[in-house]
């Protein structure tokens, strides 16, 4: 079943997901959608120091908006802070260094942050895709902690301080290839299989798709939004999936091209129209995916009947609001992610 959702996934993308896709659906674009200015809004952008994240974080600067870069790599990110305000010629950018796969770290950002800034928008672009297995100082695997765990507490953090302004929203950069991935609640580190980090990666994005759909359930004053960008010609394709990369070449998207739907899920008072917690793919115009679509990668058999939600399943306030936790469901259990937020040394605690 894999293989076959594999191949047909890849047929549509050659025929969608390409820039020749792009092209042919930019027909039905409306331009004034995204003739917007949006001074007095604050936006922040995930690796926006390059690929998608920084030409979304280019078009807001030149629409006016405050951009806060939330990068990894001081050095790269402090050219692409440069390089934005010099083509903007807007000067409210903000540069914030915060490792997303750390989860402590990505807390004490957002603990310091709400007490200088604003947050309209928020936009969880940055990513990564490690093709062998990797874990971090906490002992999380590298992409689970990036892609799922960052994600996860970073918006649940700022949900608060969103939710004080006008028209917060927040857009999640997924991947069609999630598609080609159920949800998978027995292994979220993928420590029983033989590591594939291209499948990880569309687990990762498939737990993106319901993570958003969770929160536009749970939060209804915040619109909710994830979205595959196309297949784009970045750095990160570049580097993590070489062969791919050689074997697209000019039939992938520009960046501008990736960065589209996204710009228009920020920006244009038409995207609010669409139902919050929807996954959006091939062009920025296009409906929400019906669930028919993808039922069958929706949830492993077990999830479905049990009374609990799917990954993951909540999250423990205590102590003022601190988040203490991440609670799984895993086979028989349930079991608490506690990394960094209790006490050194951060580790799996199980709860059940």
């Amino acid at each position: 079943m894999l293989l076959y959702r594999s191949a047909a996934w890849f047929a549509k993308g050659l025929r969608e997901y390409t820039k020749s896709g792009y092209e042919s659906a930019s027909k039905d674009f409306v331009p004034d959608d995204l003739e917007v200015q949006v001074p007095g809004r604050a936006f922040m952008v995930t690796g926006g120091n390059s690929g998608i994240g920084k030409a979304t974080a280019m078009e807001i600067a030149k629409r006016g908006g405050t951009v806060h870069l939330v990068c990894r790599d001081h050095s790269r990110a402090e050219g692409a802070k440069a390089e934005i305000i010099r083509e903007s010629g807007n000067q409210n950018i903000f540069l914030h260094i915060v490792d997303l796969s750390l989860p402590k770290s990505v807390w004490k950002f957002v603990e310091n942050f709400k007490q200088e800034h604003t947050l309209n928008v928020l936009i969880n672009n940055a990513g990564c895709m490690v093709n062998k297995r990797e874990l971090t100082e906490d002992g999380l695997e590298k992409n689970f902690a990036t892609n799922t765990l960052g994600v996860y507490v970073l918006t649940t953090a700022l949900i608060p301080v969103l939710e004080k302004e006008h028209d917060p929203r927040v857009i999640t950069v997924s991947s069609g290839g999630m598609l080609v991935q159920k949800l998978n609640t027995d292994d979220p580190q993928s420590e029983r299989t033989a590591f594939d980090g291209t499948m990880v990666y569309a687990q990762n994005k498939r737990q993106q798709v319901v993570l958003t759909e969770r929160w536009a359930r749970a939060h209804p004053a915040i619109h909710f939004s994830c979205m595959h960008p196309g297949w784009v010609d970045t750095p990160g394709v570049r580097l993590s999936m070489p062969g791919f990369h050689a074997r697209l070449g000019a039939r992938l998207r520009s960046e501008a091209q990736g960065a589209d739907t996204v710009l228009w899920l920020a920006l244009a008072p038409a995207a609010t129209a669409q139902p919050s917690g929807c996954f959006f793919q091939g062009d920025f115009l296009s409906e929400p995916q019906p669930e028919g679509v993808w039922r069958w990668t929706l949830l492993s058999p077990r999830s479905c009947g049990e009374g609990l939600s799917p990954f993951p399943l909540m999250c423990w306030p205590a102590f003022g609001g601190r988040l203490l936790g991440l609670l799984f469901w895993e086979g028989p259990h349930l079991w608490l992610c506690t990394p960094g937020f209790l006490h050194p040394p951060s580790r799996t605690q199980w709860v059940l």
